[in-house]
């Protein structure tokens, strides 16, 4: 019985969000309700019910304020910039153009905002090809590969804090499953192209490869000497440079001041925020043993002043304020009613009761249970923020209790449940209502269904060669 109270919440959150009859946050408040009794039960003997819950709140409050805030400046910055660099997205459809407008500036553009504003541009960018139809969508939604660093990386540093490790640990190894999947995702990329009519001749799939190679490269070492926020932005932007420099080198004075005017807004960020991470010691709001302090450095802090003076140039600053602060509120919530899901669950033990349980019935193939987990918590929340309040402390635990170093799991669940966000019920719905052309989600997975199986077998083979 008292199993099944524990998991109850997390089976009321899978299946609403599954079976549609919910949105995420009807979901997530339905399971928080659930969660009360699933916390009652499993707090040790002797613990106050009512301060457990308004102590965790109360962290929960404080951890979310720091995505909260990301989410907030990437969407201002988003606001201030939106417009620039539009004639890039105009062009014939050829295979570079698309391998271009998804997998290097698609990707890029999600690295620097995130909530699939990548998806959006890229399939801008392939409907002004003339590119119509599952296949179109499906290439929109490879721009979403590097989502746990998407936005500069709001989920993957809500997973550090509610597990009380660093996030820059969790990343370098996130990236290096993921990096192999990029490289994956080139021959998904050049099915793709066949499907919508545009076949990839040999050469240019060597030089596409050449390309994503560095993409995954700049991934892998970048974590070495620099602050894993800003590793989406480099490993997309600079193979982007490249592209863009080989299919319209600048010519004259006047190309490379449009060059300029459309990349120092993404340039000034990305020295802003590496000089804000240089900073030793800033001073900062910590509450909280435990929990990560919230420094006047944060990334969340950056983006809404780096946006602001990109806004003072802007003639109708006050209404792409408005727009980008409505848009704020909704996913903002949601968050933050997962972080607190994730508090009362974690805090009062039913998360580690549930990992137990979970690898005690599975015995020795509990560790190879953690990327299919990870894909589905993905799939289902739609998002690295969700998957990881949602399931990244269970993962931990059940890495834990199956004997895998302390942070292979968050880190393949980072990878797994990121990628399976990239290809999830919201936003497959999201690009094929912007398609507008009849398409459906399910033609659009069938279509990626090498990417689904690539992202489990790649989880696997990371798990098997760390633990």
């Amino acid at each position: 019985m008292i199993l099944f109270l524990q998991s109850a919440p997390m089976l009321l959150l899978l299946g609403l969000l599954v079976t549609g009859r919910a949105g995420p946050l009807a979901a997530v408040l339905a399971a928080l309700a659930m969660a009360l009794p699933a916390a009652f039960v499993s707090l040790p003997g002797g613990a106050a019910f009512a301060p457990f819950l308004a102590e965790e709140a109360a962290r929960g409050v404080f951890l979310a304020l720091q995505p909260i805030g990301v989410v907030v400046g990437g969407l201002l910055f988003h606001a201030a910039v939106e417009g620039r660099g539009d004639a890039a997205i105009r062009q014939a459809a050829t295979p570079r153009a698309i391998f271009t407008a998804t997998l290097l500036m698609g990707v890029f553009m999600e690295s620097v905002t995130g909530f699939a504003v990548g998806a959006v541009f890229a399939l801008a960018a392939l409907r002004g090809m003339g590119l119509r139809g599952p296949p179109a969508a499906a290439l929109a939604l490879l721009s979403l590969c590097l989502i746990p660093w998407g936005g500069l990386g709001p989920g993957t540093a809500l997973g550090a804090a509610l597990l009380g490790v660093p996030a820059q640990a969790i990343a370098a190894l996130t990236a290096l499953p993921n990096a192999v999947w990029v490289l994956v995702l080139g021959p998904v990329c050049w099915r793709l192209c066949a499907a919508a009519g545009v076949p990839v001749p040999g050469q240019e799939r060597a030089a596409q490869m050449g390309l994503l190679s560095a993409m995954a490269a700049i991934l892998v070492a970048g974590h070495w000497v620099l602050p894993f926020e800003v590793l989406g932005i480099l490993a997309a932007g600079l193979p982007l440079l490249v592209a863009l420099w080989l299919a319209d080198p600048p010519r004259d004075g006047a190309a490379w001041r449009r060059a300029a005017g459309a990349l120092w807004p993404y340039a000034l960020l990305t020295v802003a925020l590496l000089g804000a991470r240089a900073v030793p010691n800033p001073p900062g709001f910590h509450p909280y043993d435990g929990l990560p302090a919230f420094p006047v450095t944060h990334v969340a802090v950056v983006l809404i002043v780096v946006a602001a003076g990109i806004l003072l140039s802007r003639p109708d600053a006050g209404q792409r304020v408005r727009g980008a602060l409505r848009r704020a509120a909704r996913p903002a919530a949601v968050l933050l009613l997962y972080v607190l899901f994730a508090r009362w669950m974690a805090g009062s033990g039913a998360t580690g009761a549930l990992a137990q349980a979970a690898s005690g019935a599975l015995g020795g193939l509990a560790p190879y249970a953690v990327p299919a987990l990870g894909l589905v918590a993905g799939v289902v929340t739609g998002s690295n923020v969700g998957s990881n309040a949602a399931m990244m402390p269970v993962q931990q635990a059940l890495g834990a209790a199956a004997g895998l170093p302390p942070l292979l799991a968050p880190a393949v669940h980072n990878f797994a449940g990121a990628a399976g966000a990239g290809m999830s019920f919201a936003v497959t719905a999201l690009v094929c209502g912007l398609l507008g052309d009849g398409t459906r989600p399910a033609q659009v997975w069938r279509l990626l269904l090498p990417s689904f199986c690539a992202i489990i077998v790649i989880g696997w083979a990371t798990v098997a060669y760390f633990s």
